[in-house]
């Protein structure tokens, strides 16, 4: 078992060394990027990268705090589900008015990997080859979508 701060150390030190090995592939756009912690542009929306005890997930984030108004988002997403599937290769879950682990209501759009833990250094490289082309597909896919969105920006 590891200290809070041994586990908040070893968390930093995956995702420090996922930021090196990605940091030389640059967006779709063309730019420099920092992938873990990826900007979306359009409030209330991310994209997400978590690797816990047991599992590690990559999805969309639907935050926004009228249920009503994430609905919105989430139904522009769907229209836009195929698109997401192809350019990531494979089916993602899709969850409308989930709770997150501060018991917040969100929508998610994600895809696991169960069987992993970022605190095994043995499953860095099976979480780096899963976190990395899906983030990239993503980022591609986001490229073009982004403007699907521009209706429901504050």
């Amino acid at each position: 078992m590891y200290t809070r701060e041994q586990a908040s150390q070893l968390r930093q030190a995956f995702w420090t060394a996922f930021g090196q090995y990605i940091a030389p592939h640059p967006s779709a756009d063309g730019y420099k990027i920092n992938w873990a912690n990826y900007k979306t542009g359009l409030k209330h929306v991310y994209f997400r990268m978590q690797a816990e005890k047991k599992v590690a997930s990559i999805g969309i984030e639907i935050t926004h705090p009228d249920p009503e108004i994430q609905e919105l988002f989430f139904e522009q997403f769907l229209e836009l589900k195929s698109l997401l599937h192809e350019y990531v290769g494979e089916e993602w879950e899709w969850d409308l008015h989930t709770t997150n682990s501060e018991g917040k209501t969100i929508s998610r759009i994600y895809k696991e990997l169960p069987g992993v833990s970022v605190f095994n250094q043995n499953d860095w490289p099976a979480l780096i080859s899963f976190f990395k082309p899906r983030i990239i597909a993503l980022d591609d896919f986001w490229s073009g979508a982004k403007y699907s969105f521009d209706e429901l920006r504050d």
